[in-house]
């Protein structure tokens, strides 16, 4: 355990971001697959925006350092291979 009250708080602050981190991922996971049911329910409108608010989420989440910009950018290229798919159906 930490010995100064400094290392306490960022032991606190360590955890609250912890727990940030991971509802954002959960978050980003849960829009990824209303995105993926659109896109297999065959509905190019609505899957548009869903993925919109998506790739906003992953964005958002790469620039606070939640996810690497690599896989962001991963995560993004393979929605909008999935969507385009969609389209060309």
């Amino acid at each position: 355990m930490p010995t100064e009250r400094t290392a306490y708080k960022e032991l606190r602050k360590s955890r609250l971001r912890h727990f940030k981190n991971i509802s954002t991922k959960t978050e980003i996971r849960t829009f990824v697959k209303g995105f993926e049911k659109l896109v297999a329910d065959k509905k190019p409108d609505e899957a548009k925006k869903a993925l919109d608010t998506v790739v906003s989420k992953i964005d958002k989440a790469a620039s606070k350092g939640i996810l690497k910009n690599n896989t962001a950018s991963r995560k993004i290229a393979r929605l909008m291979k999935r969507f385009s798919s969609l389209k060309k159906a």
